[in-house]
């Protein structure tokens, strides 16, 4: 069951990537592509979870792929921020 939901959040994961890409090619905004890029690792570091070995010592490593992934959703926000604050 834990492999079904693994592919089920992946699958989202990539589409979300894949949405937020698309918005990205239309408007030129970066937001959007920081967006897409945290999703896409997001999905990556849930594919390796899920292929990965449950009792492996290097799995918390792992974790660190979804801080990145975090920390692009931390920066596109403040760089969404910073612009419109100079626009004004």
């Amino acid at each position: 069951m834990n492999e079904f939901l693994y592919g089920v959040v992946v699958t989202l994961c990539l589409v979300s990537a894949l949405y937020f890409w698309r918005f990205q090619r239309r408007s030129q905004d970066r937001f959007f592509g920081l967006f897409a890029g945290a999703f896409a690792l997001l999905g990556f570091s849930f594919i390796l979870l899920a292929a990965g070995d449950r009792e492996s010592e290097l799995r918390p490593y792992l974790y660190l792929i979804r801080l990145a992934a975090f920390l692009l959703i931390i920066v596109a926000f403040v760089d969404k921020n910073r612009a419109n604050r100079d626009a004004s």
